[in-house]
């Protein structure tokens, strides 16, 4: 009887533990669930015969290590900076190692031991990065052996709320971890568009977007994803002249969003003084200039250069910034001070659902002719447990745990989904749980 230990029992693991359960007894194996609180990880067993919880923290060695020998195959859910240990770990006992976290620089240094010590390292098997991946290099793969010539390329994903329970100003709430929300795209974003290569600083990163359209769903706004470049090898697409990924928004998010980032309040890198005493609108006023004669609410609107009245201020009044509520935290750098008033605000409710939205679009030309294609995939969830982000980004390990451990996936070394032995397998088992691709023509460009 073969052991997987997945480790971080959090709520992108609900359907994962769910999907392992189903298969554990027809494939003959056990799941146990490593997490810091093992109550929580008990919970989601829901009292299945071959699982069991047991306390896991990562930064203590000899328990690791004891975690991981008595494991055939390690899934990490934790977050991506702590799966260097883990991983080492899983190297010196010869235990495959799974997460949907990307490839980092410290674990590309341990490509050439996984190898030796012939293990599959799979990497980037989630939604975004994961099923992006295996959409498009089965597309891109098609197109090629069809003898097109692969132009542009770009790619979005989002995760949203369903349709019908966008019951707020931003018709947004978080479905995934809120400080990754709060702090995305930092740094600078890199991107290659009409052969030109493109670079956005992050104060300009939100004012950079374009509208996009997906059939049934309607309009979505794109801005541009931190490095698309490092994707042109493992895409194949060195030679194209547009190659470009970005995150999905409802419209009208990108310019309320940039106000936060004007104003400095998506700012990590230094605590305030003073917060334990501040309340929401001196957060506020923090940011804008001392006038004992303006309100806050005028000195925003007039440092945005905008109508007091308009429905970015609408979404900003809406989120409580102005109230003279008590902050409530003893220290606090400025974006841990917006993660707590959005995470207030933006809670889905017990009957909310909501919605992963991915959309690729394609420029090839194939026997003399330029073709444009657009390919969208968009997944609802089934209620606040099931979320279709808890969906996409579990299944997919899921079903690479199964092949590996069925000895139906034999690649070995430091791997991403882009390779057909892994995407068709998983793409096939996928369309089952709903991922699937419509594709439709693209009118050219006007002008």
């Amino acid at each position: 009887m073969k052991n997987i230990l997945l480790v971080g029992a959090g709520k992108s693991a609900t359907v994962l533990i769910s999907y392992l359960l189903e298969h554990a007894v027809k494939a003959d194996w056990t799941l146990t669930v490593g997490d810091l609180d093992v109550e929580t990880a008990q919970s989601k067993l829901h009292g299945h015969p071959r699982g069991a919880a047991e306390f896991f923290d990562v930064h203590q060695p000899d328990l690791r290590r004891q975690a991981v020998r008595k494991a055939d195959l390690v899934i990490s859910m934790l977050p991506a900076h702590l799966h260097l240990p883990l991983l080492q770990d899983c190297l010196a006992e010869k235990v495959h190692f799974l997460s949907a976290s990307y490839v980092s620089d410290e674990i590309r240094l341990l490509a050439n031991e996984a190898e030796r010590a012939g293990i599959l390292v799979l990497k980037e098997c989630g939604l975004d990065p994961g099923i992006d991946h295996m959409s498009a290099m089965a597309k891109l793969d098609e197109l090629r052996a069809s003898g097109a010539n692969i132009l542009e390329f770009e790619t979005f994903t989002g995760g949203l709320v369903a349709p019908g329970y966008e019951h707020n100003p931003w018709q947004y709430k978080f479905t995934w971890n809120p400080r990754n929300v709060v702090l995305a795209g930092q740094g600078v974003v890199k991107f290659r568009h009409n052969g030109n290569y493109k670079y956005i600083p992050y104060h300009r990163l939100f004012q950079r977007y374009e509208t996009l359209h997906v059939p049934d769903f309607g309009y979505f706004e794109g801005y541009p994803n931190r490095d698309s470049l490092k994707y042109a090898e493992a895409y194949g697409l060195q030679d194209v002249a547009t190659l470009y990924r970005g995150t999905l928004r409802r419209p009208g998010f990108c310019k309320a969003w940039d106000v936060f980032v004007q104003l400095g309040m998506t700012d990590d890198t230094y605590e305030m003084e003073g917060i334990e005493h501040m309340t929401y609108r001196e957060f506020t006023n923090s940011f804008l200039w001392w006038d004992p004669l303006q309100s806050a609410e005028l000195k925003l609107a007039a440092y945005l250069k905008m109508d007091y009245q308009n429905e970015m201020m609408e979404k900003i009044a809406w989120l409580g910034l102005f109230d003279k509520r008590p902050i409530g935290l003893k220290k606090a750098t400025p974006a841990q001070v917006l993660q707590k008033i959005l995470e207030e605000k933006w809670v889905l409710e017990p009957d909310d659902r909501d919605m992963i939205v991915m959309l690729h679009k394609y420029v090839y030309e194939l026997e003399g002719k330029t073709e444009r294609v657009q390919a969208s995939m968009v997944v609802i969830g089934d209620d606040r447990e099931r979320t279709a982000m808890a969906k996409t980004v579990g299944l997919p390990l899921g079903i690479a745990a199964r092949l590996v451990l069925e000895d139906k996936l034999s690649l070995r070394g430091l791997v991403i989904p882009t390779l057909p032995q892994v995407y068709q397998p998983l793409l096939r088992e996928l369309t089952d749980f709903g991922v699937i691709f419509e594709e439709h023509e693209l009118e050219p460009p006007a002008g």
